[in-house]
This record gives C-alpha cells, structure tokens and sequence, in this order.
C-alpha cells in the first residue's frame, strides 16, 4: 500500500474542508480499503468522517425519514420504520451483504461504492473507469458480470450497490454538504453519471462534497419486494435484481414504482417500464409490455446476452407477485 496523509474530521465542514484537497471520505472502509491495498485507488489523504454526529434516523415533516450518511446498513435494515414502511429497502440491504459487511458499511458508503467489474481491479487490464483514455477490455473479454444497459463504448461496468436500486424506486434524495456550506438536495435520479466518455465521473458530487444524509418521501401505497437473482445465495453481487412496488384500484395498476440492479451502468429506472403498466389490468399482456421497454435499448457483449431473457422472466415474476397473477 502507497503512503497517505490521514485527517480526522470532528464536523462536517472540517470534513469538507479537509476532502477538497484531493482527500477521500472514509468511515465504514468496506470497499475503499479493499481498493487501496490492490492499488486500484491510491488516494494522497483519508478524511476519517467516522465520528460525525450522522447515525441517526429522524421522521421528516412529509412523512419520510432522514438517513444519516453513518447509519450502519444492518442498523438501517432492522430500523422497525424501514421494516414496516419500506420493506423494499430493508430488503435489498439484507440481500447485499454478509452481516459483518453490513455492521460496517455506511449508507453514504453504500450509494458510493464502485464497480465490482474485473477489469477495473485488475491493474494490468485496460479500464477507462480506472486510467481514463486506456480503454476497456470488459467488452470483448469476460463480461459475464458486466452492463447491459447504460454502456458507451468506453464502458460497460455494472453499478454494484442493492441498497441504491431500492432507493432509486423510492425516489430517495441525497443531501450534501459542500464547500463554503453549500448544501445540496440531489435526485438519485441525478445522482449517478453515465458512463460516455467520462467513466471516472460516476457521481455529480463536487471535489470535497460530503454526503451528510439521504432523505426518503414519504412511502408509495401499494405491495412492494426486493428480487436479486445470483450466481450463489450467500451475499454474490446481482446478476439481475428488481425493487417493485405496484399499487391496484378497480382491477387495474394505478401506480408503480421500479428500479433495476445488474443490468446497468447505475441503478436503472425507466419511466417507459412503468407507463406501460399504469392503467392497465395486471396480466402477461401489461407485464410484457413493460418489459419490452426496460429491453427497448439492452445490449449484451457476449458472455453477458443471458441477462437480457433473465430481466424480463425476473421482472414478469415480479409482477406477478405483486399484483397476485397467475402464470
């Protein structure tokens, strides 16, 4: 491991004021330190932000919750708020990781960590995400793992997160602190980047920014689930997962709500996937509707064509669950 400078911050503008001279957060350390030892990130200065005063989970005035950036992931997944009223969320953060990992990792943390991809870790291989300009041997090599939605030419690395696809359903808000105190409110929506040209630029945080929290509204009416279909079932990273809440009035779909893991350069979400269902009587003509638009676009590279047949069988699945519909 190369050498560091390590700062410990008491307050978030300390934390801030630290990380915009090229510093990198860390609390939890799960996936940050793993990079470090391989030299895949070889940052000049840690900013330890562990003992900030942002663990708690608070009742906001809509009826949602603000997540502290350091509330632990088995904390927020046991909360009896987030059992009770997002399902959804607790869920995915089960699915995600062993309960080590999970006593560890932070929720800022979570929605940061980078792409499991091989080719990202393996400092011989080409990578745009890691050595900008390089380029990417994911896409004629071994891209079982790898994006089929999303991609560019120069990369086709999937986001790795569970947690994030369930908050990306429930419209979460990410909170931030940033230099000179400014404070921001961002969209998962408009969290993440695409990849283009720029794979290194996964996020639209500002050199320094700090996630302070993650604000969820208040939760969407209607039955909700978490689905990961994996390679094994102890804690492998999404081949293709579905966070789904759909609500029926008079027989037919009135709302939904769905995010998508594995099959993405980010958390996925497509307004068209869930027009297609709104209005509609649940059944295998809406159902393939839908999944005919998530698919409109998907490319597969070889190894990973299988994740095109697996999303739309996992997704009508889903779906059928949810609305109680027979095959």
């Amino acid at each position: 491991m190369k050498s560091f400078a390590f700062a410990q911050a008491d307050t978030p503008e300390t934390a801030v004021a630290e990380g915009v001279a090229a510093g990198r957060f860390i609390a939890g350390g799960t996936n940050l330190i793993d990079l470090m030892k391989l030299q895949v990130e070889t940052p000049a200065k840690l900013v330890d932000i562990s003992r900030l005063d942002l663990s708690d989970i608070e009742e906001s005035e809509d009826g949602g919750l603000l997540i502290g950036a350091l509330v632990p992931n088995s904390d927020l997944a046991a909360d009896p708020r987030v059992r009770e009223r997002y399902p959804v969320l607790s869920r995915a953060l089960l699915a995600g990781a062993s309960g080590q990992l999970r006593n560890k990792a932070t929720t800022g943390g979570n929605l940061l960590q980078r792409t499991r991809c091989y080719y990202f870790y393996d400092v011989d291989a080409r990578c745009n995400k890691r050595v900008p300009g390089s380029g990417c041997d994911g896409r004629e090599g071994f891209n079982r793992i790898l994006a089929v939605l999303g991609t560019s030419e120069a990369c086709i690395a999937t986001h790795p997160s569970d947690m994030a696809v369930a908050m990306r359903a429930l419209d979460a808000v990410v909170v931030t602190l940033g230099h000179d105190g400014d404070r921001r409110r961002i969209p998962l929506s408009d969290f993440y980047r695409l990849p283009g040209d720029t794979p290194h630029l996964e996020t639209v945080l500002r050199p320094g920014e700090l996630i302070t929290h993650v604000a969820l509204p208040a939760p969407p009416a209607g039955r909700s689930t978490y689905r990961k279909v994996r390679d094994r079932a102890s804690y492998a990273f999404a081949l293709v997962s579905v966070a789904a809440t759909v609500a029926i009035e008079d027989g037919r779909i009135s709302a939904a709500q769905l995010a998508f893991g594995g099959l993405g350069s980010q958390p996925w979400r497509d307004p068209a996937v869930e027009a297609a269902l709104v209005g509609h009587a649940p059944g295998d003509a809406a159902f393939n509707a839908a999944a005919d638009a998530l698919l409109a676009e998907a490319k597969g590279f070889g190894h990973n064509d299988f994740k095109i047949p697996l999303a739309r069988r996992t997704l009508i699945a889903v779906l059928r669950e949810l609305t109680e519909t027979e095959a």
